[in-house]
């Protein structure tokens, strides 16, 4: 027998043997006689060929019985054989007929197979072999081969990998008997509620159908494989661990509490975005999606239900376990009563601002006063003052800590490595600016390879789609990756950081334009031990209406001052969603939560809790667009003060329990995630002071306005706002330092209107927030007419 499973040549029909005295056992009543070594089902259409194979197997000690095409099922359900030897027919299509029809039968999917061919090719052979058969031998074979491959199979079964308790070579369930892993758990005493515990997951990855269209089917049980390792080497030893039809690692977690098996689960969703697999003999980096339900709610479904999950922690690649909620699987008539009721009581917002903020605090007041005799607005006065006093000071401490910020290293502490540039877009806003906004990367200058992979979602297709595919064809830097289904830069950005091929990547929003030595800047820093760099943001179209430049004095403030103060003066760094440069391995693994409005700050804080170290550099230069009229302004500030009150709600007593933080550094996250929450509201109670103290007079005209201290409080509170609007001004990016009357036309503004525009806008975001409204309102770009035209053609 050749390697190829092919015979070598010998006399033609050498399988039949000379004739011999045969029993009617073999042609009447066709049942296997007694004493014979094991029992074998010939298969074949009736024929001389049928009677040599009988005969043959009958002169090496087996029982025969036979059977004809058509009926094979029914002959092995009335009389069980060890084995079966089947003829090839007239060819391989019906050869691999015969196979599938006894693979069919549900008692011939784990029987031996041998095929008897007729002199087949090597690909025939092939095809027999991957339809199902154990094993083909030619006709012209010796009869003492074929008693010995049968014999073989006898003493070592042949059993279908889906037939096997566990995979053979991953050690993995497979999917029917992890079911009944999980049937025997759920009917093991302790299961139930109120007794021991444990947790169902399903992992998938978002990478899986890109990595099969590539490679083929195979991916799906590698992949599977490579999770197992990750599983097994953080695991418990406990676990017990499956693959389902889809390729999807199912993972039972009995006898541990929900949190314990939460917080397990994230640090495998962490450990595996972390790492390089390989798959396929290609390196690749993998996102996993979990989903999960308890022990204590699962039933037959279970399964399925994590499934769902799965389905949702998809669509935002965030690496967060999601536990299966019934909404996954259909909407629940209390959450359409909540969409009637949650817009009416949006729409009365500004309404229950006034309420909760002066109302009840005066109704407070009042009842203090009248009831029990005390004074507490007296109180609450002095802690108003205190509080703008503690304001102003944290601003003049910014500014002068922002003189000496620390200097951009002069060159790089190691060579430079191939970099990627992430830019997120939601194309029907982006279209007019998007072109503009590539090509302005592509003539970014960096020494090593530099790919731009622009992350997009959008619900049709465009005409500026195919300007980028021509864009991509023409400059193979630029790699184009719709991401299906998205709702958020955060899910835009996830679903590049897997596929990025730089040591460290650039995050832009679709209207930046980097300056031409931004990457080889940000290597400066990265390479002297930084992990993440925010760069300075300035705006490129100031002169379009007075809210642009508005902003774009705001941002100096904000890049110029307040970030590199802030990061001298607490001891950390922020990224701000925009121009900043992360190690891509720290990326991998953060990621970026789409259910956050400022999904950069959740991954700041999140990034320092690893240890990150995160610098701010005013001379790191991007170019954007600012809003230009107040609505989108409005939607844009409003998106910004609810998503930092999720993340001060998430993080900050995260961060004053982690020990790791200095004392310095806690007092930075008390003022960054708590101060500024309570802030706006602190103002608001000068109103209440002020009606309860009138009321209390018995009339306006008998207050003394001219107190020193609130006098004294006002004036230095409107000097802070000055003097930061000077030091943007003197620190500000040199073409903006030009433009003096937009600073002064800034502290002016902010003086009288728009610090209290901000302080309306963040009561507003509270009560969204309080309200479960937490829809992404998208900032309209304004485009110059080159823009515009392209996005047309």
């Amino acid at each position: 027998m050749h390697s190829e499973l092919r015979c070598s040549p010998a006399p033609r029909n050498a399988l039949a043997c000379p004739p011999a005295d045969t029993t009617e056992e073999t042609t009447t009543d066709n049942a296997p006689p007694q004493g014979h070594v094991g029992h074998v089902l010939a298969v074949g259409a009736p024929g001389p060929r049928r009677e040599n194979l009988i005969r043959t197997l009958e002169s090496t000690g087996y029982a025969v019985t036979h059977a004809i095409p058509g009926e094979i099922g029914r002959r092995v359900a009335q009389t069980p054989p060890d084995a079966i030897v089947a003829l090839d027919g007239n060819g391989v299509e019906q050869a691999v007929d015969v196979v599938r029809e006894i693979r069919t039968a549900p008692l011939g999917q784990a029987l031996p197979l041998v095929m008897v061919t007729d002199g087949h090719e090597s690909a025939g052979v092939a095809r027999l072999l991957h339809s199902g058969a154990d094993d083909c031998l030619a006709e012209a074979a010796d009869p003492v081969e074929l008693s010995a491959r049968i014999a073989a199979k006898l003493h070592r079964v042949p059993v279908p990998v889906d037939r096997l308790p566990q995979d053979p070579r991953t050690g993995l369930y497979s999917a029917p008997h992890f079911r009944d892993e999980l049937d025997r758990e759920l009917r093991r005493p302790g299961s139930r509620p109120g007794r021991q515990g444990g947790v169902l997951a399903v992992v998938g990855v978002a990478e899986a159908e890109a990595l099969e269209e590539r490679f083929g089917p195979r991916v799906r049980r590698e992949v599977a494989e490579r999770l197992a390792g990750v599983a097994e080497r953080l695991g418990n030893g406990s676990d017990r661990l499956g693959r389902d039809e889809e390729g999807r690692l199912l993972v039972l977690m009995p006898g541990v509490e929900e949190e314990t098996a939460r917080r397990a689960l994230q640090e495998f969703a962490v450990a595996v975005a972390g790492t390089r697999f390989v798959v396929a003999d290609e390196n690749v980096r993998l996102t996993p999606a979990i989903g999960w339900v308890p022990l204590a709610d699962a039933d037959a479904r279970a399964v399925d239900r994590a499934a769902d999950a799965v389905a949702e922690a998809l669509r935002h690649r965030d690496l967060r376990p999601v536990r299966y909620e019934p909404w996954m699987r259909a909407t629940s008539h209390r959450r359409r009563a909540r969409a009637v009721v949650r817009p009416l009581l949006l729409a009365l917002s500004p309404l229950l601002a006034l309420l909760v903020g002066v109302g009840v605090p005066f109704a407070l007041y009042e009842q203090a006063y009248t009831v029990l005799g005390w004074d507490i607005a007296s109180t609450v006065y002095w802690v108003v003052v205190a509080g703008l006093v503690l304001s102003a000071t944290l601003i003049l401490l910014e500014c002068l800590f922002s003189l000496d910020a620390p200097a951009r290293p002069a060159a790089p502490a190691q060579p430079y490595p191939p970099a990627s540039a992430v830019i997120a877009a939601y194309l029907p806003n982006e279209a007019a600016t998007i072109v503009d906004t590539v090509e302005s990367f592509l003539r970014v200058d960096y020494p090593n390879d530099l790919e731009i992979v622009l992350a997009y979602n959008t619900p049709h297709p465009l005409p500026v789609e195919d300007t980028l595919r021509e864009i991509a064809r023409r400059d193979p830097r630029l790699v184009l990756l719709p991401v299906a289904g998205s709702t958020s830069k955060a899910q835009n950005v996830n679903a590049a950081v897997s596929r990025v091929r730089g040591e460290f990547v650039g995050i832009f929003d679709a209207d930046h334009h980097p300056a031409p030595h931004a990457f080889r800047h940000a290597w400066d820093w990265l390479s002297g031990g930084y992990d993440v760099v925010q760069g300075h943001c300035v705006i490129r179209n100031g002169e379009s209406s007075w809210v642009a430049r508005q902003v774009a004095a705001e941002f100096e403030a904000i890049y110029a001052v307040s970030h590199p103060g802030r990061s001298r003066l607490y001891g950390f760094g922020i990224f701000g969603g925009s121009n900043g440069f992360w190690r891509t391995d720290l990326l991998a693994r953060i990621r970026m939560h789409g259910s956050m409005l400022t999904e950069d700050i959740d991954s700041t804080l999140r990034a320092l809790n690893e240890g990150a170290r995160i610098a701010s550099d005013r001379t790191l230069i991007s170019r954007e667009l600012a809003p230009t009229r107040l609505k989108p302004l409005w939607n844009q500030r409003s998106r910004w003060a609810q998503g930092w009150l999720q993340v001060s709600l998430r993080h900050l007593w995260q961060a004053l329990r982690n020990p790791s933080f200095t004392l310095r550094q806690k007092t930075g996250f008390v003022v960054l995630l708590g101060w500024r929450e309570v802030q706006p509201w602190l103002s608001l109670q000068i109103l209440p002071i002020l009606l309860h103290s009138v009321l209390r007079a018995g009339g306006a005209d008998r207050i003394h306005w001219a107190t020193p201290a609130c006098l004294l409080a006002f004036g230095f509170t409107l000097s802070a706002g000055l003097v930061q609007t000077a030091f943007a001004g003197r620190l500000a990016e040199p073409e903006l330092r030009r433009r003096r009357g937009w600073f002064w036309r800034h502290a002016l503004i902010s003086t009288v209107f728009y610090t209290h525009f901000k302080n309306i806008v963040a009561r507003q975001s509270h009560l969204k927030e309080l309200l479960g409204d937490r829809r992404w309102r998208v900032t309209p770009r304004a485009a110059t007419a080159t823009a515009k035209a392209v996005a047309q053609q």
